[in-house]
């Protein structure tokens, strides 16, 4: 496979979260970039993938492009079954979705997300610096999925040791049993993948992790872009650039028009 030099950051997070996600298993899919990861995944090596919308679309094959909106019409086009929001969040709760597929603005070592807003808490919450969309079905798919994948832009400014607000649940405070001692189920955040790599959570202390790099980036440019002290995998190892073909089906297949992997500046 011919290794692409013409990619952007959103192509190599798309390819990152479509080859983390694994056939035949069930995926809680959020609006955007998991959106495009999860079809390319059907498309490359997942075609079992059975992708859950929030409007309650379940199992649909996608065939008809890229939906823009978790109740968008090819969504339900094909699907299982089509049962609303409550059913979609029922299906979670019972144990029945392998990964959630969640994005934020600012994330703590614990994989805790805010996509809420952005100032001191409680007196920022009514005049916040930054006002965010909010949760959507964000929070219920951190506290019921059985493991989460999270998507954040790796800067300074969103890797912080406390986050302005906690929108969408992560291990918490790391102590032993705290989900389960909250009421949530599922193992919480599986992976997380931002501009710059992808990490894990280390099992005793639940803390983040850098497990790959991606190109041009080492664990020294990773931490000093980070706001608090990162664990550091055994065996970090580069992630690969995406292919050719990925990149074809991702910018001809999957998302020609653009909606949310942006197209370079030429």
């Amino acid at each position: 496979m011919t290794v692409s030099t013409d990619y952007t950051a959103q192509e190599i997070i798309v390819v990152a979260g479509a080859k983390i996600l694994e056939d035949n298993k069930i995926v809680f899919v959020g609006t955007g970039l998991p959106m495009v990861a999860s079809l390319l995944a059907v498309l490359t090596h997942a075609p079992g993938l059975i992708p859950v919308f929030e409007a309650g679309a379940v199992g649909p094959p996608l065939k008809h492009g890229l939906p823009i909106s978790v109740g968008d019409s090819k969504t339900f086009t094909g699907a299982s079954y089509v049962k609303g929001l409550n059913g979609a969040f029922e299906l979670t709760q019972r144990g029945f979705a392998d990964f959630g597929f969640i994005g934020g603005a600012e994330v703590d070592m614990y994989g805790n997300l805010n996509s809420t807003m952005m100032g001191d808490f409680p007196a920022g919450y009514g005049k916040p610096k930054v006002r965010l969309p909010g949760s959507g079905g964000a929070s219920d798919m951190a506290a019921s999925c059985e493991r989460t994948i999270l998507i954040v832009p790796h800067d300074k400014k969103k890797f912080n040791q406390k986050l302005s607000y906690v929108t969408s649940p992560g291990h918490l405070d790391g102590s032993p049993g705290a989900r389960q001692k909250a009421g949530m189920q599922g193992k919480g955040p599986y992976r997380l993948i931002t501009t710059r790599g992808i990490f894990d959570f280390e099992e005793k202390s639940k803390r983040m992790r850098i497990l790959h790099t991606f190109p041009g980036e080492t664990v020294e440019s990773i931490q000093e872009n980070t706001g608090f002290e990162l664990l550091v995998a055994p065996d970090v190892t580069q992630f690969a650039a995406p292919t050719v073909e990925e990149v074809r089906l991702i910018r001809e297949v999957v998302d020609p028009n653009g909606a949310f992997v942006k197209r370079a500046a030429k």
